[in-house]
């Protein structure tokens, strides 16, 4: 072989290896772009949820649905975000009756807390009208009565923001900004707002200690109420049992007769006479935060709520079963039983998760 055809076979080779090379580097750019798997922290004091399949969660993918729940931009004039009715300090709610949308108008019912959602499975606010996460993020945007903005206009005014455009290309893959991916982005979001390191959750692992007040507040929350019998309870259990303290159904608890129903809840939805006035049980952690109560905040204190089910609820064609025995008698609690109730409920305040910087506004 002569001295030109080594050359050339040199050259060949070269050239070979540099594409090999460039190759790589296209790989391992492409590789970047790969996304980190968020780990869900319960503390060990919740069950794992059944996380959905089609929206894995990501480091990046929170982050971006964190920036999107406190986007001033996903409103008609661009003065309210959902952080703007779901505020951190209060366990996401504004503590208002109704919650006031961009144009001054009320809503129709009292906005929700927002933690432990990955536990849900019957359905999205009071009336359970969104079956998932992502469904739901949508709906408020579009509500007149709340933040009173097309889609089609916010992913404009998303796509004119370069932190937005970056961010979407982290989570996804590509900068597209669409309506499908601003759902799932808040469903990663909320999902990640746990609430399980309250001194209750302290107490079970035997690193706090209940006062006298509190523990029996604790039993009576969680025997069954028989004013027959020496020790008669609460009956909260029921409906707000579980570390959950909440079983996530729609249920009439004896609000209202039929005749005085005004919101329909649950019947609005599939159109069943047996749903009306049936609402979301709401989880009672963090409940002392998260006055006034009930969907239409008629209940201005923990107090009056047990008033309603010691003596004040309601007979009506869709009440469920298990409020049927207090109707007539009531718990028969006495002041210093609701007393230490309260007492215990004060210890499902979770202040990690009040303060935990993961859930802050990501803009301040």
């Amino acid at each position: 072989m002569n001295s030109q055809h080594r050359s050339l076979i040199i050259v060949i080779i070269a050239f070979i290896t540099c594409i090999t090379i460039l190759q790589s580097c296209k790989t391992d750019n492409n590789e970047v772009a790969t996304t980190t798997p968020y780990l869900l922290n319960t503390n060990g004091n919740l069950p794992q949820p059944l996380l959905p399949a089609d929206n894995p969660l990501t480091e990046e993918g929170v982050q971006l649905g964190r920036m999107l729940f406190y986007e001033n931009a996903l409103s008609r004039d661009g003065s309210q975000a959902c952080a703007s009715c779901h505020l951190q300090a209060t366990a996401f709610v504004d503590s208002l009756k109704l919650s006031i949308g961009v144009q001054g108008l009320e809503g129709r019912r009292n906005s929700m807390p927002l933690f432990n959602l990955a536990w849900h499975n019957k359905g999205f606010f009071w009336d359970g009208r969104a079956k998932t996460l992502r469904e739901q993020a949508l709906l408020p945007i579009q509500d007149e009565l709340e933040m009173d903005e097309t889609l089609d206009k916010v992913i404009n005014k998303l796509t004119a923001k370069n932190n937005y455009l970056d961010q979407f290309e982290l989570a996804f893959g590509d900068a597209t900004i669409t309506e499908e991916r601003i759902g799932l982005a808040i469903e990663q979001f909320m999902i990640s707002l746990v609430s399980a390191d309250a001194k209750y959750d302290k107490w079970k692992k035997e690193q706090a200690t209940f006062t006298e007040s509190e523990l029996r507040g604790y039993q009576l929350f969680f025997t069954e109420s028989n004013p027959q019998a020496i020790e008669s309870g609460a009956d909260c259990f029921h409906c707000h049992g579980g570390d959950l303290f909440t079983n996530a159904h729609l249920m009439n608890n004896g609000l209202d007769t039929d005749a005085e129903f005004t919101d329909l809840g649950l019947y609005e939805v599939t159109g069943l006479d047996s749903d009306k006035a049936k609402f979301k049980v709401p989880s009672l952690r963090n409940v002392a935060l998260t006055p006034p109560y009930m969907h239409d905040g008629r209940f201005e204190t923990l107090t009056q709520v047990l008033n309603h089910y010691n003596s004040g609820a309601k007979e009506s064609s869709t009440l469920d079963p298990n409020m049927h025995a207090i109707i007539e008698n009531g718990l028969q609690l006495s002041e210093q039983d609701m007393a230490d109730i309260i007492n215990f409920l004060h210890t499902l305040t979770d202040e990690t998760y009040l303060n935990n910087p993961a859930y802050s506004n990501p803009f301040e």
